[in-house]
């Protein structure tokens, strides 16, 4: 899958009910944004779309795996990704105003006489959304961290330095603190 209308549903010849559909998304499909801090991922997604008269239920399921850096020590990490979002996507005669004035972020509005759904700013979100923020290597059985201990120790080094720094800097304010 490569271009942007891969990513299209075709509702309009979907029967009332439910369809899934299943895309792999890998480091290619990430490119666009360059904000992106993993080195490489291999996401799955199943669709579930549910339609109805007037509006359709869709369902993300995120899985697979994305390789980045702990935020911690820098080391590599393997982060399995797994999550659910759904939005609801209804059908109006004026989309534009609606999305406009909409505050549920999960509710989304199109235009009555459309015939397809771009899913792909969708599924690159949710994906995203699936990282953790802020990864870490963890602990092991016996609760010690995992963490590069040469950075930790760095890290520890540095911090004592800028809380040194910063007492020294306030000191001759100390003489005015009572007055």
């Amino acid at each position: 899958m490569s271009g942007r209308r891969d990513y299209d549903i075709t509702f309009v010849g979907l029967n009332p009910g439910s369809t899934e559909f299943d895309f792999e998304l890998g480091k290619t499909f990430f490119e666009q944004d360059k904000t992106t801090y993993f080195n490489d991922i291999q996401a799955k997604v199943n669709l579930k779309l549910e339609k109805n008269s007037g509006f359709m239920q869709l369902k993300f399921e995120v899985g697979g795996i994305a390789d980045i850096l702990c935020n911690r020590c820098g080391n590599p990490l393997k982060i399995d990704l797994w999550d659910d979002f759904e939005m609801l996507v209804k059908l109006v005669d004026n989309p534009d105003e609606m999305n406009e004035n909409n505050e549920d972020p999960d509710v989304f509005f199109i235009s009555r006489t459309e015939s397809h759904l771009n899913v792909k700013d969708w599924l690159f979100e949710f994906t995203i959304l699936s990282i953790p923020q802020y990864p870490v290597c963890g602990e092991d059985e016996k609760g010690n961290s995992k963490c590069n201990q040469e950075v930790i120790q760095m890290l520890e080094k540095l911090t004592e330095n800028e809380e040194k720094d910063t007492t020294t800097i306030w000191k001759g304010l100390d003489k005015f603190k009572d007055n």
